[in-house]
C-alpha cells in the first residue's frame, strides 16, 4: 500500500492538534522466525489508569497511562502528554520549539531539572545544557507512536538516577502499530499538521515507520513561523528466548519566539497581550538518534541490554531584560549547544526465595558520556557582538544498582535497593580560570514496605535518597565570565534529595482505581548554574511536603471519569539573599479532571479542566502570579476506518498566564537601573482545530 499526500504549504492554512490514533487495548503479534515457523509473542497489552496495579506497585504514586487515554484527550502541545500524570502541569515561556516548562510537587522544574524523562531507554534530559540543567525537549516525539507512559514520583527507584527527585516518566513507543494511519489537522493561527505511519511484517521481523510535518504561527503578533519535521523507523524481531529492537529517529525545528513580556508594557498599551519586545528572538534545533534494545529470557533470569547514540543541536536567541545591561544594542543573548552523547545499560533480574518468601533481585549498570560544545554570546538581532562563555565539556557517568523485592507472605512485601553513581566533569573554557576537572560520587539507598492487599487495597511506606547533577561549568567556575575577575562560588556537583512517602491504593469498588499519597522531600542545595547568565545562582536548601489524591473511574465501557488533586507546601530552609523563604513558582494547588466517552464506532467526546493555583514569584511572597483555569473539549465521530474530530482549546477563552517571573528589566527611555516588574507569557486564547484521520 502506498500513501500520497499533498502537503499544504506554509500559507496560513490553519491550526491543528496532535491527533492521536485510536489504539486497541491489547493485540497479539505473530512474527515469523528466521526458520520460517511462527513465533507467537505475548500480547502487547497497552495498559492505562484503569489498571489498578494492586499487588505489583511499589508506591502509591506510580502508574501507567496507555495510548487509548492519550487519544481521548485534547492537547495544545505534545509536551502535554505528560499531563496524564496526576499533579503535572506543562506550560511554555517562549516559542514552542523549545522544551516545555514542567511543574510537579511544588517544583518549577524549569525545562526538566528534577523530572527524569526517557523514551525507550534513551535519556531526554540533557546535562550541562546551554539553556538549563536537565533540559528535556519532547518535541521530537510523534504522539501516535507513544503506546504507554510509566510514571513514578519521588526518589524511591533504584533503576532511575539523575534528575529524578520529583519524579520520572518513561515513554514507550510501539514495536508494531495496531493499524496503519494517516492524519491531517487544520485550524486557526495557520496551524497545519500531517502525520502518517504503518507497520510491515516480513521474514521474522516487523518494520514500523512514521513521519510528521507541522507548521504553526500561533496567536502572537510576531508570527511564530514554526516548522517541525519528525520521523521514526523501527525494526523489531524475535527469536526463541529473545526480543530485539533497533530504532532510528530524526527531528528538525525552527521558529520565531515571543518570550515573556513585562506587565507594565501591556498595561500602558505599549504592546498588546500577544506582543513582543524583541522581534528577533527564536531558534532552531535538531536531534537524531540510533538505539538498540535486547531482552534475553532464560529459564530463571532475564537480561535487558540497551545502547544509544544521539546527536543534538540548539541555537537559541532570547532577550529577557531588553536594555538593562546594554542600553545601545539591547540584552539579547545567544545560547549554542551542540553535542554527541552515547550510553547504555545492562540489567539482569532473577527470581528465587529469601527467608521462605518469593523474591526477585536485579543488578545493573548504566553509563553515559556527553561531548558538548556550549556557548553563551551577547547578540543584537541575532548578530554576535561579544562572547560571554565558550566551553567544551566532556561529562561522563557510571551508575551501579541493585534492588530486591520479596513477598514474605500473602500480605507483606518489601523492596530494598541502592545505587552508586560516579561522575567526571571536564571543562575547557575560553576563560582559563574557569577550566578544570571535577570528580564526584553519591550513594542513594532506597527502601519500601507494602502491606496487603485486603479487599483490593494496599498500604505503602517508602523512603529513599536521590540526586540531580549540576552543570559541569558550575563545578569548575572560579570567576564571573562577564568581567573575568569577580570570584564566583562553585556549585555542588551532585545534589542529594531525601524523600519519604505514605500511601494507599484501592480498587475495592469495581471500575474505580484510587490512590492517596502523603509525601515529603528535601534538597540539600538548590545552588544552580544559570545558562542565561553563565554563572551561578545561590539558593539554599529546600523542603517540600504535600498530599496527592488520584482517581480513575470506568463507569461504563464507553464512559470514564478521572479527577486528581495535589496540594504542596514548599519553602527554603533559610532566608534567601532577597529575604523570605518562599520558593518562586512553587505551585501549591493543582487540580485536573475530565470525562471521556465513546465506543469504537459512533460519537466520542471529552471535556477536561486544569486548575493551578496562585503562586509566589518572589521569595518574600510580596508578588504572586494569578491562578489559571483552562477547559478543553473534544467532539468526534468514529467508524472502523475514519476518525473525525473538533477540539476547542481554552474553551472559555480565559486570559491565563502560562508562567510569570518577577525581576528587573529596562525598556527604552526608562531609568538606567531598570524597573522591577512581573514578566509573563500569556496562555493561548480559544483555539479551534479540526482533524480527519484514516486507518488502513
Amino acid at each position: 500500500m502506498s500513501l500520497s499526500f499533498q502537503f499544504i504549504p506554509r500559507a496560513r492554512c490553519g491550526a491543528l492538534l496532535f491527533t492521536l490514533a485510536t489504539i486497541s487495548i491489547a493485540r497479539a503479534q505473530t512474527i515469523p522466525t528466521d526458520s520460517g515457523g511462527p513465533t507467537v509473542l505475548a500480547p502487547v497489552v497497552v495498559q492505562g489508569r484503569s489498571t489498578d496495579l494492586v499487588g505489583t506497585a511499589s508506591t502509591a504514586s506510580q502508574g501507567i497511562v496507555g495510548a487509548a487515554e492519550f487519544d481521548a484527550r485534547p492537547f495544545l502541545r505534545r509536551g502535554e502528554l505528560l499531563e496524564v500524570i496526576p499533579g503535572v502541569v506543562i506550560t511554555q515561556h517562549s516559542g514552542d520549539g523549545k522544551a516545555n516548562q514542567y511543574f510537579l510537587r511544588g517544583f518549577n522544574l524549569d525545562h526538566g531539572t528534577d523530572l527524569s524523562l526517557s523514551v525507550d531507554g534513551m535519556p531526554v534530559n540533557l546535562r550541562s545544557h546551554a539553556h538549563g540543567q536537565g533540559y528535556a525537549d519532547l518535541n521530537f516525539l510523534i504522539p501516535e507512536m507513544v503506546r504507554q507512559i510509566d510514571y513514578n514520583k519521588g526518589p524511591f527507584y533504584a533503576d532511575i538516577g539523575d534528575f529524578s527527585a520529583a519524579g520520572a516518566a518513561q515513554l514507550r513507543q510501539f514495536e508494531a502499530l495496531p493499524h496503519d494511519f494517516a492524519t491531517l489537522t487544520l485550524g486557526q493561527n495557520s496551524f497545519a499538521r500531517i502525520a502518517a505511519g504503518g507497520t510491515r511484517r516480513d521474514g521474522g521481523a516487523a518494520t514500523t515507520g512514521a513521519f510528521e510535518v507541522t507548521y504553526d504561527d500561533g496567536p502572537w503578533k510576531l508570527a511564530e513561523d514554526s516548522n517541525r519535521y519528525s520521523g521514526v523507523l523501527r525494526r523489531a524481531w524475535a527469536t526463541a528466548g529473545a526480543d530485539y529492537r533497533l530504532t532510528a529517529m530524526g527531528y528538525h525545528a525552527n521558529w520565531q519566539s515571543t518570550d515573556q513580556i513585562p506587565l507594565r508594557a501591556v498595561e500602558s498599551g505599549a504592546i498588546g497581550r500577544f506582543g513582543n519586545i524583541d522581534p528577533s528572538d527564536g531558534g532552531a534545533s535538531d536531534r537524531a538518534s540510533l538505539s538498540f534494545d535486547a531482552t534475553l529470557k532464560g529459564p530463571d533470569a532475564t537480561t535487558r541490554v540497551n545502547a544509544y547514540a544521539i546527536y543534538y543541536r540548539l541555537n537559541l536567541f532570547s532577550d529577557f531584560t531588553y536594555f538593562l545591561e546594554d542600553p545601545v544594542n539591547g540584552d539579547q543573548f545567544n545560547q549554542r549547544d551542540r553535542r554527541w552523547l552515547a550510553g547504555g545499560s545492562i540489567m539482569r533480574a532473577w527470581s528465587g526465595t529469601l527467608g521462605g518468601g518469593k523474591s526477585e533481585s536485579t543488578i545493573g549498570a548504566q553509563t553515559r558520556a556527553d561531548f558538548i560544545d556550549v556557548g553563551l554570546f551577547h547578540t543584537a538581532k541575532r548578530v554576535r557582538l561579544a562572547t560571554t562563555r565558550d566551553d567544551t565539556v566532556d561529562e561522563a557517568s557510571l551508575g551501579l544498582l541493585a534492588k530486591n523485592e520479596t513477598r514474605w507472605n500473602d500480605w507483606l512485601r518489601t523492596q530494598a535497593g541502592a545505587r552508586i553513581d560516579g561522575y567526571r566533569f571536564k571543562v575547557d573554557s575560553n576563560q582559563p580560570l574557569n577550566s578544570g576537572t571535577r570528580l564526584a560520587d553519591i550513594l542513594s539507598p532506597k527502601f519500601g514496605v507494602v502491606i496487603g492487599p485486603w479487599v483490593g487495597t494496599e498500604l505503602y511506606a517508602n523512603a529513599g535518597d536521590g540526586f540531580h547533577s549540576n552543570d559541569a561549568r558550575g563545578t569548575t567556575i572560579r570567576v564571573d565570565p562577564g568581567d573575568g575577575t569577580t570570584p564566583v562560588a562553585r556549585v555542588t556537583p551532585l545534589v542529594r534529595s531525601t524523600g519519604a512517602e505514605l500511601g494507599v491504593r484501592t480498587a475495592a469498588v469495581p471500575g474505580l482505581v484510587s490512590s492517596i499519597a502523603v509525601w515529603a522531600l528535601g534538597l540539600d542545595s538548590e545552588l544552580v548554574f544559570s545558562g542565561d547568565a553563565g554563572d551561578t545562582e545561590p539558593n539554599p536548601r529546600t523542603r517540600r511536603y504535600g498530599v496527592e489524591l488520584a482517581n480513575f473511574y470506568r463507569v461504563l465501557p464507553w464512559l470514564a471519569l478521572d479527577g486528581d488533586v495535589s496540594f504542596t507546601h514548599g519553602r527554603y530552609r533559610e532566608d534567601v539573599e532577597s529575604g523570605g523563604k518562599y520558593i518562586a513558582n512553587s505551585i501549591g494547588t493543582v487540580v485536573t479532571a475530565g470525562t471521556t466517552l465513546g465506543r469504537e464506532e459512533g460519537v466520542s467526546g471529552a471535556l477536561r479542566v486544569r486548575y493551578f493555583g496562585s503562586q509566589p514569584i518572589i521569595e518574600d511572597d510580596s508578588v504572586r502570579a494569578p491562578s489559571s483555569l483552562t477547559w478543553n473539549a473534544r467532539l468526534g465521530w468514529r467508524t472502523k476506518r475514519w476518525d473525525l474530530g473538533i477540539d476547542v482549546l481554552n474553551l472559555l477563552d480565559r486570559k491565563n498566564y502560562d508562567i510569570a517571573y518577577f525581576y528587573t528589566s529596562r525598556l527604552q527611555g526608562e531609568p538606567a537601573a531598570g524597573v522591577d516588574d512581573t514578566h509573563f507569557h500569556p496562555a493561548e486564547p480559544r483555539t479551534v482545530r479540526a482533524t480527519v484521520g484514516r486507518k488502513f
